[in-house]
């Protein structure tokens, strides 16, 4: 009997692939808003820190935009920044486009970033604003795309799913495979099951107005998530945030798998601060180490064709789903065999998160209390 129930226990997360394949053919099988006729003035903000790998291709594909009228605004925390250069030598190579720069956000804030967009919205010049994070590249008709959903009135912000442009590293493609089958997944099904009340960082178009009414970035810039923030905060408002189907690209990065793991550990505490029942709930959804526990429990070759067997096919057919399907990405059929690695680490980054009391960001170790950023090293 006690193996019975937990054979049921162990199928449990089979029921939350099932919601995952049902809202990804309802999520891309909708229609979506092309490249239309709604082109306000448009200020592309970018806050900087650091030079990322392709820097310089990365800035000018938003010079190469097919639109009538923006500017482009990075803010640097000092002329000694290393993108400094590189920005200047975009100046010289695109006259025709207006293009400023601002050192330094001139506010005491924990998180840098933020502080930064405070100074870029307050610098814009226009209602329109575009915010992108330094890794991601833009095809031309990236601007028209994310505009586009904001001529309905109802639409308070747009975001976008991000792919990696190129993947040189063994780290590189685990982490997209992880992206495409775990992170996807589930924002597919909060849009199902919830809406949209959260934005991704690599683009968030908005306006001033739509950021002013929640006190705008000086109201969070001593809190983590800002992206997923400022998307709740806007939803908030009585407005639809729009998860476009458009992808952008991103260059990857990732150095090792410390690297990595690190990265993916601050996300996943953060996210056990921001919502500790969906972070405890995610226990249902680990599908390998719980058909690798009904296999311990019951071994047979039924039980093992069952779970596991079971599991692997549809782990790939929700990457098969939002990879290939939803977003174009026809070469994920070679990686899928990297799926059951990443949930063992994702799975053992989960459990590490609640033993973790801090979380390192930008070489800094911070505590996350009441919702703020403090530095380690404070008084508690």
């Amino acid at each position: 009997m006690a193996i019975t129930i937990f054979l049921g226990l162990a199928a449990i997360p089979f029921i939350y692939y099932g919601i995952v394949l049902f809202s990804c053919w309802r999520f891309f099988r909708r229609p979506w808003r092309a490249a239309g006729g709604f082109t306000p003035p448009v200020s592309m903000l970018k806050p900087i820190r650091g030079l990322d790998p392709g820097a310089y291709e990365n800035f000018a594909s938003f010079c190469r935009q097919d639109y009538p009228d923006y500017e482009l605004l990075f803010c640097l925390g000092d002329r000694e920044d290393p993108a400094l250069p590189v920005i200047q030598t975009l100046m010289r190579e695109f006259p025709e486009r207006p293009i400023r720069v601002l050192f330094g956000s001139g506010r005491d804030a924990t998180n840098d970033k933020v502080a930064k967009l405070a100074r870029l919205v307050d610098e814009a010049a226009h209602e329109h604003l575009v915010i992108s994070d330094s890794d991601v590249r833009a095809r031309p008709d990236y601007l028209k795309t994310v505009m586009a959903p904001l001529a309905d009135p109802k639409i308070g912000a747009v975001t976008c799913f991000y792919v990696s442009l190129d993947e040189p590293s063994f780290v590189d493609r685990l982490q997209s495979v992880g992206m495409m089958s775990d992170f996807y997944a589930g924002i597919v099904v909060a849009w199902q099951l919830d809406g949209v009340k959260f934005a991704l960082g690599p683009t968030i178009a908005t306006t001033r107005q739509r950021l002013a009414a929640f006190g705008g970035y000086p109201s969070i810039e001593n809190q983590p998530g800002d992206d997923l923030l400022v998307g709740r905060l806007i939803a908030d408002q009585g407005c639809e945030v729009e998860l476009s189907r458009y992808p952008v690209e991103t260059v990857a990065d990732y150095q090792s798998m410390r690297e990595l793991v690190h990265k993916r550990l601050r996300w996943i505490v953060v996210m056990r601060h921001m919502r500790p029942w969906g972070h405890f709930g995610l226990v249902f959804t680990w599908g390998l180490p719980w058909a690798l526990a009904a296999v311990a429990v019951h071994p047979s070759l039924l039980t093992a064709a069952a779970y596991l067997g079971g599991y692997f096919a549809v782990r790939c057919a929700m990457t098969a789903m939002i990879a290939i399907w939803g977003l174009q990405q026809h070469s994920y059929w070679r990686k899928m065999g990297l799926i059951p690695l990443w949930d063992l680490v994702a799975f053992v980054i989960w459990l590490a998160s609640f033993a973790r009391r801090s979380i390192r960001w930008r070489g800094a170790d911070y505590y996350i209390r009441g919702g703020t950023l403090v530095p380690r090293g404070e008084n508690r």
